[in-house]
């Protein structure tokens, strides 16, 4: 049987796998074959009584664990089999700490480490109290116009007649009278000063995605970047402006706007705070967002496509946007984007795991040209399918005038796109109608 993610096969004993040894004991436990090919045949192994002492002493003199070390025969040929149960609390191995993530070993550093001592611990990062801050860090303004906004969905716990600082509690933002991160996050005046990297970068490339033509930087907390940052990529970044009402109700545009909205709330919900910033690219083409943590453990990239649990990073942040109506709690936003995606007749955005983060890829009406040159569609061509809908049909003259040409153009262009079966022609002469297939 070939590996597994919580088996691993070695044809040898040797003290680095004492590394893998920590990596279950954090994570889901497994077991590890010694005298083992890859797809677990047995190859035997000669000092097998030396290593039923010596593993088991290693394991615990190391770490302060206890494993299950059994003996097994196969074909005349003994192999080792070592069971490594879960543990609780974190494991290290000479003040170091391995994780089994998949069917990798990975040393826990940095942000990573800490997030993984604070999960450990029962904690997650947003539900620490930052002892730095106390209330007069709180921006008042954003805090009640938040409240206000959000009382129409009726989420809140009841804060008529009481203070910030009681409401807060409700909110679970506050601990023994002192802010959390997360309240620094949602409200904060100046979150940066606690958190250097909560900010959101903006690039505009070429459509190579390596020439930078100009950039921008949004900072603040997270009620005020979800509009800043939209309303930046209105001002300078799109081809097309659109129209955002309010924080919750936004109109269609050169994208889905919806899906644009849900691709930031996601990032910045979901993100890793201690890690790099948010980072947006936007091309003629494409926009893509950018935001640091893997998904979380045992929620893969198909499952994203389809309803599946909602497993959030910072479990604090997204109940206070759940009860202010930027997000629901049933792990539905890419399942949105790629909705609104479809029925924009776009293609299927890119939902992948990168660079230590998670990145979700829009492509415009411009990436159907991009991508299929050879289909020889024209920028009128283009648009009528990414806007007709299914049940819309509509004339030659109808496109000519949409589109400022003569009735001959507009009839060739439709004729091709009949012709690439990309449309459906009905009637004939003047009652001629043309629908998408």
């Amino acid at each position: 049987m070939p590996e597994q993610q919580n088996i691993e096969y070695k044809s040898a004993w040797h003290d680095d796998y004492l590394k893998w040894v920590c990596g279950f004991a954090n994570a889901q436990g497994g077991i590890i074959f010694i005298g083992k090919d890859d797809n677990g045949r047995s190859l035997g192994i000669l000092e097998f009584k030396r290593l039923m002492d010596d593993i088991p002493n290693k394991i615990r003199n190391s770490m302060g664990i206890t494993v299950e070390v059994n003996l097994h025969e196969e074909n005349g040929k003994f192999f080792i089999e070592i069971i490594i149960y879960p543990y609780s609390v974190p494991i290290s191995l000479r003040g170091r700490y391995y994780y089994r993530s998949g069917s990798t070993k990975q040393e826990l550093t940095g942000a990573a480490l800490n997030e993984f001592l604070l999960k450990k611990s029962g904690k997650t990062w947003d539900d620490v109290i930052e002892s730095r801050a106390d209330f007069t860090d709180i921006d008042e303004n954003v805090f009640n116009s938040f409240i206000a906004i959000s009382r129409e969905y009726g989420r809140l716990p009841e804060t008529v007649g009481l203070t910030i600082p009681e409401i807060m509690e409700k909110l679970r933002l506050v601990e023994n009278g002192q802010p959390k991160r997360a309240a620094i996050v949602l409200f904060g005046k100046d979150p940066g000063k606690f958190y250097p990297n909560m900010f959101v970068k903006i690039g505009r490339f070429e459509n190579d995605d390596t020439n930078l033509r100009f950039q921008e930087v949004e900072e603040g907390n997270l009620i005020l970047l979800l509009r800043s940052v939209l309303d930046q990529l209105n001002h300078k970044f799109l081809i097309r402006q659109i129209d955002f009402e309010g924080m919750h109700r936004i109109e269609r545009g050169e994208y889905p706007v919806a899906a644009i909205r849900e691709m930031l709330l996601n990032a910045l919900v979901h993100r890793n705070y201690m890690g790099a910033p948010i980072q947006m690219r936007i091309s003629d083409n494409k926009i893509s967002i950018w935001n640091e943590g893997a998904l979380p453990e045992g929620l893969s990239l198909e499952a994203l496509k389809r309803p599946h649990s909602s497993k959030p990073r910072n479990p604090i942040v997204a109940d206070v946007c759940f009860k202010g109506g930027l997000i629901d709690s049933w792990g539905r936003g890419t399942i949105r984007i790629l909705e609104t995606c479809k029925q924009a007749q776009l293609p299927e955005p890119e939902l992948i795991e990168i660079d230590g983060g998670f990145m979700v890829t829009l492509f415009s009406t411009y990436h159907v040209l991009n991508q299929e040159p050879e289909s020889g569609l024209n920028e009128r061509q283009v648009d009528i399918l990414s806007n007709l809908s299914e049940n819309q049909g509509i004339t030659s003259v109808e496109y000519s005038v949409r589109y400022g040409i003569t009735d001959r153009t507009a009839r060739r262009d439709l004729t091709e796109l009949v012709e690439k079966q990309l449309l459906l022609k009905t009637g004939v002469k003047k009652s001629t109608k043309y629908y998408v297939r």
